[in-house]
């Protein structure tokens, strides 16, 4: 028998850990003598005529399929064209099989809803489907396998393996011929301390630790097989924070050694209230970029966590993610989420402003979605809202955020995930320093359209500059995003509403170029601008970008305090300070004596230069 096992990723970019996870089940519990395990991943993006059309040409005697609420509506419908190429032909209709955590906990449902479904596995899935591939090449009955729920038995307790028992690692040869450079998953740790009502981790059993030298193994084969991201999927990495602190010192170590190639980065999600003083000793010393960090907050009502068994240490919390922030070696990705119990539109206003004022470098706005199997579906009573009957389950009303709240909370998610989390705009925030952000950023929100998908970086920058050229000096605002824009934007150019058309920008240029200390270098792009309130040329040469932030780096030649006029400036042979960021001077061009180039030599022109 030939199985084929399915994985419809988000994006190209990610890879798939759960298919080689079931794969690995298959060679290490059981022996198939007559059948062939293979995986074939797509994203939910493709057409799934296409897919389909790909899973037929490998003639699959058994399809599963790996579902998530992100692509269970293409699977079910990948299912449909499956089903119908069957119809009317003469040869056996593949037998479908579906398992992961969006199709777990609600078995009956999905068996009595698609009849086509042979089988779901619910929990765990390496030894379920292992033994469920076994009895299939043997024809036996595969009624009363663990995990397995059947067409005869729709329901069946969700797989969890015993404390001291590891599943076998995924990193097959196979998985690294399809893995192409992608995004790779590492999981160290299965299941979750805590037991949040939103969400499953905490059903699995509490958390499971694998060997932490099986850990460091695979973290060093995921980090010299061509990836530049290695995320891992453990839940909360730091729960044992004594086995945290190891594998990153181990990481840091691999790296200062070489045996983790540079460019390389890990991922972790993290409870930010675990963090102590060993652990931040150990993350100062990672080398730049090397370590990102997701903090969960979800929320900063006390009684909002409460309610939903969210054991946080707020204070903490809050003052961890500071001092995490302040060693500014690490990128940094936090979490709200709006629609929890007991936090209404003001409350999560406070919450947001809260987590706006650490200035991380992500601030993701969520919205609740109601799980099949968390507390806040299988409760009602307790957790009453109106949420989206079909995938992703997105709540939509509660007894304390209206439906009008809701709409204006995804515009200002919209405007925080381009004006924020793009980091484009991160001098000009700073200037700006709002006192009240939630307030500053809906009004924006609501002053633009509502549907800006099809709009460009440039006309979305125009809209921004009109909202907040009023709202302090006008020209100090141009300079910041200027800054903002060249650093940030390979493009080197600059949108039409950040323009100044002024001659001294091609006099800037020329003494660049006439200058072997700010000559641009062949084949590299470059970028020049005019900074009037600090009286500056600002340039910008495309090469490296700082791993954390991912900005460019600029340097700037000083010209006084911008009393005389730029043509006299540029064109005197006049002592000029090159900087390097802007924030101590570092060299300066010497005078000889000479006259700086100029438009002495050359027919004059009276075209103007955009600034």
């Amino acid at each position: 028998m030939k199985f084929l096992i399915v994985s419809l990723n988000s994006k190209y970019i990610h890879s798939s850990l759960a298919p080689w996870c079931l794969v690995s089940g298959t060679r290490e519990y059981v022996s198939l003598e007559n059948s062939k395990v293979q995986v074939l991943e797509g994203t939910i993006n493709e057409n799934m005529e296409d897919v389909k059309n790909r899973v037929i040409d490998e003639h699959p005697d058994v399809i599963a399929f790996s579902c998530y609420i992100w692509n269970i509506k293409k699977v079910y419908e990948l299912v449909s064209l499956i089903k119908e190429e069957f119809i009317n032909k003469e040869h056996q209709n593949p037998i479908l099989i579906l398992g992961g955590p969006e199709v777990s906990y609600c078995t009956r449902e999905v068996l009595t809803c698609h009849p086509e479904i042979t089988a779901v596995i619910s929990g765990e899935g390496e030894l379920p489907f292992a033994k469920l591939t076994k009895a299939l090449e043997l024809g036996e009955d595969i009624e009363n396998i663990p995990g397995v729920a059947t067409q005869k038995c729709k329901e069946t307790e969700a797989y969890i393996s015993c404390e001291n028992s590891f599943p076998p690692s995924p990193y097959i040869p196979e998985f690294f011929e399809n893995l192409n450079g992608r995004i790779v998953y590492l999981e160290t740790s299965r299941g979750c301390p805590y037991s949040c009502a939103f969400c499953l981790s905490g059903r699995c059993g509490g958390v499971k630790f694998y060997p932490i030298e099986r850990a460091k193994k695979e973290i060093l084969l995921l980090a010299n097989c061509g990836t530049k991201t290695v995320k891992f999927v453990d839940r909360t990495f730091n729960a044992n924070k004594k086995r945290a602190n190891e594998l990153w010192r181990f990481i840091i170590e691999k790296r200062c050694s070489g045996e983790i190639p540079e460019g390389v980065c890990f991922h972790f999600e993290i409870a930010g209230d675990l963090l102590d003083d060993s652990a931040f000793e150990i993350i100062e010393k990672a080398p730049m970029g090397l370590l990102q960090f997701e903090i969960g907050m979800q929320s900063f009502n006390e009684r909002t966590l409460e309610s939903i068994n969210r054991t946080t240490d707020v204070d903490k919390l809050v003052s961890n993610i500071r001092r995490l922030l302040e060693i500014k070696n690490c990128h940094v990705h936090i979490d709200l989420i709006a629609g929890l119990p007991l936090e209404d539109y003001d409350s999560f206003k406070n919450s947001f402003n809260i987590g706006y004022s650490l200035h991380a470098d992500m601030l993701q706005l969520g919205f609740l979605k109601l799980l099949h199997g968390a507390d806040m579906r299988e409760l009602p009573e307790k957790y009453p809202c109106e949420y989206l009957l079909d995938p992703p389950y997105e709540v939509l009303e509660t007894p304390w955020i209206f439906k009008e709240e809701f709409s204006k909370l995804h515009r200002l998610e919209d405007v925080v995930d381009r004006v924020v989390n793009s980091g484009r705009f991160r001098r000009t925030l700073e200037l700006l320093s709002p006192s009240n952000p939630f307030d500053f950023f809906m009004e924006f929100a609501l002053s633009i359209p509502e549907d800006v998908s099809g709009i460009s970086l440039d006309e979305y920058t125009e809209m921004f500059w009109n909202f907040i050229r009023e709202k302090g000096d006008e020209k100090l605002i141009r300079d910041a995003m200027v800054k903002d824009r060249l650093l940030s934007n390979a493009s080197g150019k600059l949108p039409e509403c950040l323009k100044v058309f002024d001659e001294a920008l091609r006099k800037a240029k020329i003494f660049l170029e006439s200058n072997p200390e700010t000559k641009s270098k062949k084949g590299v792009k470059r970028a020049v601008a005019i900074l009037y309130t600090e009286s500056k040329i600002m340039y910008v040469d495309y090469l490296d970008r700082n791993p954390v932030t991912l900005e460019y780096s600029a340097k700037y030649v000083s010209f006084g305090d911008g009393s005389r006029q730029w043509g006299t400036v540029l064109g005197d042979g006049g002592r000029f300070s090159v900087m390097g960021d802007g924030s101590r001077q570092r060299r300066t061009v010497p005078d000889n004596g000479e006259p700086s180039p100029t438009t002495e030599n050359r027919p004059r022109q009276r075209r103007t230069v955009p600034g």
